[in-house]
């Protein structure tokens, strides 16, 4: 029997951690009462074991295709991170990566880089989403966050209705909802209806049985077997091929890895389902790999030598951040043309400082005919990098380009692209702000990349015209064809509010504005947006990135106007800035950015831009993908016809229609046919950071439908037989309010409460699985509306 002073203590101690520390840390007594003091524990076994072999071939597959399809990328609510067994035992924290008002940079805390054990996170400030307690079955499932949750939706399903209620927060930037199992319980009090998956329905009752066992056993989990031996030959074989000892060989590598570091690489003559990313080592080959984690691919690396290893991608793959580039024996091939056969020396290499975001300075010695060509091989995933890369979400990042626009480039064996002199002579003002972080010295820096960009512009200017003057014709003959065969020629891209998509070939209607991309240009983007830009960034950072790529996107327009003839470049530059000041627009066409010779094209109608868009589809006709047009062969007579209806829209339709739809029409035979429709809102100008909604021009939004999935985070997903076409495509015609619309989803939408939404999200998967197997991944249903 215990005695009255213990009995006595006992209440009062309770009383004392509920006034230190609230429901937490009453939470936290009664827990390590009950189970123990919390301790990670060892999770990963090996994948030949029976709990390996259930873990992936029972519980993975239902973690995937329900918990990843929003947990999956930087942009996971409490960076709970579920594609990788390291991501779901690394756990969640409250602390945001997208902060575009953070005054100081923030610690990165990048999977399976910035730390390389569960404790490591612990002290980082992530707590567990698993029982890290006593291990028993009980423990496991009370006191395990995932299991909690997942049982709380089925507790508490959504309620009837097909609209959630304002008490779901659906919004991006919402606050953050992080609760951990010492504080779960005042949790479920508070937000009943916040079960797992979040605004969505419940997972089936055998997915849940799965994942209960699982938790109940402990949650081991197991990593995909070894590549198989040839996988390995070649990993060795690539690996040798970037380490050679010579300083031209090891400076070329460092150009390479800093342009692929966020490729998912594969042997597409092995397989075609094991990716691999570049990355730095303190080892050499043959050794296990010592990473090098720095914030930027071009940090210092703190080693003498720094060795170029393949590690295989582990995780599940989200198709908002999954860019696949092949490696193959061609590859191999042409990097030794463009860089270890072609004639220069590289007598000392560079080091590593605050220059190293200058890649002109950087990489002087490497031709820049060779740089250029290396990136133009694979353009969409150059320009993929700040679609899909870190800058991949944020409207601050993303309204400095339009919605909808088409990209071609500079001939990279036109007498314009051969210009290592210029470069050499313009080093200084081809600086960008990677580096620069200084809050208060902001508008110092900012007002000093705006006159090295007016210097710039004016000595691009100069020498264009003295090229001009050398009998050099301008016309479409400068404009990159893909050597008759690179379907990387013309690029589509198309921008959504908080995202955005890079197709190959020119997509859907004729857009208001277009680029023309030369050496310079490409380069400046990718050092600017990707190998630049860090997400962990403060405001400084951020803010200097997004007016810097102000600067970029006018000189991409200005090549674009020199095809033009010298009275149609003001009116379209005055057209497309709309409201801007004069000192703006002089960087497109003016005083910073001028060219005097007029194009040497016969322009014969009064729409030089649309005829010089013909003429151009017709000079890269041999290049030219047509996978996303519905002008495809694919794509049903029927179909195309109904669909092109929508692209003829303007106005309230394309206003009231969401950023992104996915569609599945389905035909009397049970074929699946999935379509894209993307909503391009329009502008006055987008040269304002804080003002976009009042430069607004709904009247003249439109509609692109394209073949197969042109987004990684749909809006809406759409569903129907072919036969229902007509009728929807006259519906979407006659929206004219939001109840229109609503009606629209009444009739075809598979909205997230609907009973049947994780059916059709497994046959839409299934789907874009078999029509694009390599550049597929998990779609993104953190967007997805509630209307």
């Amino acid at each position: 029997m215990p005695s009255p002073s213990s009995t006595l203590r006992r209440p009062l101690l309770l009383f004392l951690v509920l006034l230190l520390g609230g429901c937490t840390a009453l939470g936290t007594y009664q827990l390590n009462r009950k189970y123990g003091e919390p301790e990670p524990q060892p999770r990963i076994v090996s994948h030949d074991s029976e709990d390996g072999r259930f873990y992936l071939e029972e519980v993975q597959p239902v973690i995937e295709k329900r918990c990843v399809v929003c947990h999956g990328c930087y942009d996971a609510p409490c960076q709970l991170k579920l594609s990788a067994p390291s991501g779901i035992d690394r756990g969640k924290t409250e602390k945001r990566v997208y902060n575009g008002y953070r005054l100081s940079d923030a610690d990165p805390t990048r999977l399976d880089y910035d730390a390389e054990s569960t404790e490591a996170w612990r002290e980082m400030g992530f707590s567990p989403v698993l029982n890290e307690r006593k291990q028993s079955r009980q423990a496991n499932l009370q006191a395990g966050l995932i299991y909690r949750l997942l049982e709380q939706k089925k507790q508490h399903p959504l309620p009837d209705g097909k609209l959630l209620p304002d008490s779901f927060d659906l919004s991006l930037n919402r606050k953050q909802s992080c609760p951990s199992i010492e504080n779960y319980n005042r949790f479920k009090r508070k937000k009943p209806l916040w079960g797992m998956p979040y605004g969505l329905p419940a997972i089936a009752d055998e997915e849940m049985a799965v994942l209960r066992e699982w938790i109940a056993q402990g949650a081991l989990m197991a990593y995909p077997p070894e590549p198989v031996v040839e996988l390995q030959h070649r990993i060795a074989e690539w690996e040798a091929f970037l380490n050679q000892p010579s300083l031209k060989h090891r400076l070329t590598a460092r150009y390479i890895y800093e342009h692929w570091f966020l490729a998912s690489l594969y042997f597409e003559k092995v397989s075609t389902t094991h990716f691999f990313q570049l990355v730095r080592s303190a080892t050499p080959p043959g050794e296990p790999i010592d990473l090098i984690a720095t914030r930027r691919p071009f940090d210092d690396p703190g080693v003498e030598r720094v060795y170029y290893r393949l590690r295989p991608i582990n995780g599940t793959l989200s198709n908002k951040i999954h860019m696949p580039y092949a490696l193959n024996s061609a590859r191999m091939q042409r990097i030794s043309q463009l860089f270890f056969d072609a004639d220069y020396t590289v007598d000392k290499l560079p080091g590593y400082s605050s220059n190293n975001a200058n890649p002109f300075a950087t990489f002087a010695d490497l031709p820049s005919q060779s740089r250029y060509k290396l990136m133009l091989d694979e353009a969409q995933f150059t320009i993929m990098g700040f679609i899909k890369g870190p800058v991949c979400r944020g409207n601050t990042a993303l309204n400095v380009i339009n919605d909808h626009f088409w990209v071609y480039f500079v001939d990279p064996d036109q007498p314009l692209s051969k210009a290592d002199e210029f470069l050499v002579l313009q080093q200084e003002n081809l600086a960008m702000p990677a580096g620069q972080n200084d809050v208060k010295a902001a508008l110092r820096y900012w007002l000093n990349y705006s006159d090295q960009q007016t210097e710039y512009l004016l000595a691009k200017s100069e020498a264009l015209e003295k090229t001009l003057d050398n009998g050099i014709a301008l016309d479409e003959q400068l404009i990159w064809n893909g050597d008759g065969r690179n379907d990387n020629a013309a690029l589509t891209v198309f921008r959504h509010y908080d995202s955005a998509a890079v197709l190959k070939g020119l997509v859907g209607q004729e857009p208001k504005t277009a680029w023309v991309i030369d050496y310079t240009l490409l380069e400046r983007i990718h050092y600017l947006l990707v190998a630049g830009f860090d997400v962990y960034g403060n405001v400084s950072h951020q803010l200097l990135t997004r007016l810097y790529m102000d600067f970029l996107r006018m000189e991409g327009e200005f090549n674009f106007l020199a095809l033009l003839p010298q009275k149609e470049r003001q009116r379209l530059r005055d057209y497309w800035y709309r409201g801007a000041d004069e000192d703006t627009k002089s960087f497109i066409y003016g005083a910073s950015a001028y060219l005097n010779h007029a194009p040497g094209i016969d322009y014969r109608t009064d729409n030089p831009k649309r005829e010089l868009h013909g003429m151009l589809q017709t000079h890269l006709a041999g290049a030219l993908n047509t996978d996303s047009l519905l002008s495809h062969p694919s794509v049903p007579v029927e179909h195309r016809t109904q669909l092109d209806k929508l692209m003829q829209l303007q106005g309230a339709p394309a206003t009231l229609m969401p950023e992104s739809a996915i569609i599945m029409v389905n035909d009397d035979s049970g074929r699946q046919n999935l379509y894209s429709i993307v909503s391009n809102r329009s502008y006055k100008n987008i040269t304002s950071l804080l003002h976009e909604q009042k430069n607004r021009l709904p009247q003249e939004d439109t509609l692109t439908v394209t073949r197969g999935i042109a987004t990684a985070y749909p809006s809406v997903l759409l569903q129907m037989q072919d036969s229902q076409l007509p009728a929807f495509v006259q519906q979407v015609a006659q929206i004219r309010a939001e109840a229109d619309y609503s009606a629209l989803l009444d009739n075809y939408g598979v909205r997230r409460t609907d009973d049947n939404f994780w059916a059709f999200s497994d046959m839409l998967h299934q789907r874009f699985e078999t029509l694009s197997p390599i550049s597929y991944g998990l779609l993104d249903y953190n967007r997805l509306e509630n209307r």
